[in-house]
This record gives structure tokens, sequence and C-alpha cells, in this order.
């Protein structure tokens, strides 16, 4: 098994491009606490802010007042967190790229959410949230850390704090 581990591994490291990019898909890179390339952190800040903006306004229709006055924060704070990094990477001559759409697992989860209602639609938009908001810390924890774009370092850093509570916020939404 440790074989195929570092068969993996080399594989995965034979072309830089698409090494960062596999790491960070497959998980590999948070396993290690390796911070992700510019371009997969990019990425995955915008798409992560497409699907809090879009499942937290549907939140805001369909939950209970709880869950709705989460969703209302959520999207306040995440439209503003997409400006900031839109501003970052205009400054940076549009590079590298903003995506226009979430990622399929992403819109699946929207997708499931618009065929709920109730208490159902509540719990799985909360674990949604939960599980969200972990990714988030730890994807903007490690660019944070270890980023090799000043200016995105910075934002990273500096968000990172509103998602921690983002975090502690949804973890108490089924309690």
């Amino acid at each position: 098994m440790k074989t195929l581990a570092i068969a993996v591994v080399a594989a995965l490291t034979t072309t830089a491009a698409f090494a960062q990019s596999a790491t960070e898909s497959t998980g590999l890179n948070s396993l290690v606490g390796a911070a992700p390339s510019t371009e997969d952190f990019v990425k995955e800040a915008a798409t992560s802010d497409m699907f809090e903006i879009a499942s937290s306004k549907l939140a805001a229709e369909k939950g209970d007042p709880a869950t709705e006055t989460f969703a209302e924060q959520m999207v306040k704070d995440h439209e503003k967190t997409t400006s900031e990094l839109k501003g970052i990477v205009q400054g940076n001559g549009n590079k590298p790229a903003l995506p226009t759409s979430m990622t399929e697992s992403q819109q699946s989860m929207l997708e499931t959410l618009k065929g709920l209602q109730g208490k159902e639609f509540n719990d799985r938009y909360h674990a949604d949230q939960v599980t969200a908001h972990k990714d988030a810390v730890d994807l903007f924890k490690r660019y944070g850390g270890k980023g090799d774009q000043a200016a995105l370092k910075t934002w990273a850093s500096n968000t990172l704090p509103a998602l921690q509570h983002h975090l502690e916020m949804a973890q108490q939404l089924n309690k």
C-alpha cells in the first residue's frame, strides 16, 4: 500500500502544473499541509463563494428563522469576499483567471438542496455549510501560511478569522 501511495505521488508530480492541481483536487495537499498553487487557490476560493452565495440565497427563502438569519449573513460576507478576490485578481492582470461557474460537485449539492423542504432542507444546508467552511478554513490557512502570491496570501490570512467564525456559526445551527 505504501508503495502504491509513493507511486501515485510520483506520477502526480511529473508535471508541475498538473501536479499542483491533481494534488489539490485529491486532497493530498491538505493531508500534508501543503499550500495550493495560486491558480488552485483562486479557483477554490471563487467557486466556494459562488456555492455559499447560491445556497444561502436559497436558504434565505426556504430555511427556518435561524437558518435564514445565518444565510443572509453568508450572502453578505461571501459577496464581499468575492468582490475582494476579483479586485486582487484584476490588479494582477486578471491572472490567474477567475472561474465562471461552480464545480460539478457544488452544482450537485445545490440541486439537491433545491429539491428539499422543511427540516430536510435545513439539515442538508447546515451539513453543507459545515463541510464547505471546514474546507475553506483549511484552504485559506494553507495559502495564507505558505502561498506564493503576496496580495492573495495577505488576503487569505486576513479572511481566515471570518471563515473560522462562519464555521463556528454553522456548527451551532443544529444545536
